[in-house]
């Protein structure tokens, strides 16, 4: 029997973008979009602020490189590139002492690409530049999909991202290496399982964060080995979080316990609501103990894992995205 394939479509930008100030660039800025951008480049993205002065010019989107804690700019023109926005990273990059920059357009001329590459030879190793091309393609009436092409990069730059990784992996302890392995496994299940979750590179720490639809304010898989249920380090525990750590993060935690009833009506059981008086980032999870030593017991984990936070998903997304912490009309849910 002969399969019956779809055709891919390229779509026009201004179809699904019309304006980059607008529409690309709050889009580009939601968590589960910078991911892709994030896998893209090999780095993992934390959006801080849209629209952010620099100097006598405003940087599209300022994040951070989480690893490193150093500067990522983010420049968008949904247009082939040009000079006036080359002279604008140029003056990003003259006012930092250190900064990734990445340059997102229709199209890049081959001038635009070469002067990007030069850059990345001559700069030292504090500065990095890339340059990437964004498609959207679709089959059929299937939704959108965006892609990311790399241009530009600089030198050697996947070649020292694999030898990092590798580094990395010869240089941990134990409890770090299991780590590591834990959530290797989660992701290669996820996409098994064709999970509509979108796994992060793992690393080796006690979780690993998915989007929920909103800068700040992400879920949390959380395989630690203290309990905090029994306050006891002899017996682990896993955790399905939503982590509200936005800069009105007590706010948004009071209007999602105004809904609690209705949150845990979806969900289909009881939540736990954490709210420290003494920090900023708020907490409602999921928890059952786990024997997190215990391989044999990794995939029933990772199941339980898999469903809860694709409910959570599922009930708290859509009321995230809507949240307002400073209501015109007084409004406080944002229905």
């Amino acid at each position: 029997m002969t399969e019956i394939l779809g055709r891919l479509e390229k779509i026009d930008l201004r179809n699904v973008w019309a304006s980059e100030s607008a529409s690309f660039t709050p889009w580009l800025a939601l968590e589960e979009n910078i991911a892709l951008l994030s896998d893209a480049l090999g780095i993992e993205l934390e959006v801080e602020a849209q629209e952010r002065e620099v100097g006598p010019f405003r940087a599209d989107i300022l994040c951070k490189d989480t690893a490193s804690d150093a500067w990522v700019l983010i420049e968008n023109q949904l247009e082939r590139t040009d000079h006036t926005h080359l002279g604008q990273l140029l003056t990003y990059a003259a006012g930092l002492e250190a900064v990734t920059i990445v340059w997102i357009a229709r199209n890049f001329t081959e001038e635009h690409r070469a002067t990007l590459d030069w850059l990345n030879e001559i700069t030292d190793d504090r500065f990095n530049f890339f340059g990437l091309e964004i498609e959207v393609w679709r089959i059929g009436n299937s939704t959108p999909a965006p892609k990311f092409n790399i241009v530009s990069q600089p030198n050697d730059w996947a070649r020292e991202v694999s030898r990092g990784v590798t580094t990395l992996s010869q240089e941990l302890t134990p409890k770090r290496q299991r780590q590591l392995d834990y959530w290797t496994t989660f992701r290669a299940y996820l996409l098994e399982s064709g999970s509509s979750l979108k796994a992060r590179t793992p690393k080796p720490k006690r979780s690993m964060a998915f989007a929920l639809g909103r800068a700040r304010l992400y879920m949390m898989a959380v395989a630690s080995l203290y309990d905090s249920t029994a306050d006891s380090w002899d017996s682990n525990e896993l955790r399905t979080e939503v982590v509200i750590d936005t800069d009105d993060a007590k706010a948004h935690y009071a209007l999602l316990a105004a809904r609690k009833e209705e949150l845990e009506r979806g969900i289909g059981e009881p939540l736990v609501w954490h709210n420290p008086s003494d920090a900023r980032q708020c907490r409602i999870y999921l928890r059952r103990e786990a024997d997190l030593e215990n391989r044999a017991e990794w995939p029933v984990q990772h199941a339980w894992l898999k469903e809860k936070l694709e409910t959570l998903h599922s009930v708290f997304g859509p009321i995230v995205r809507q949240l307002d912490a400073n209501p015109a009309d007084g409004d406080l849910l944002g229905k």
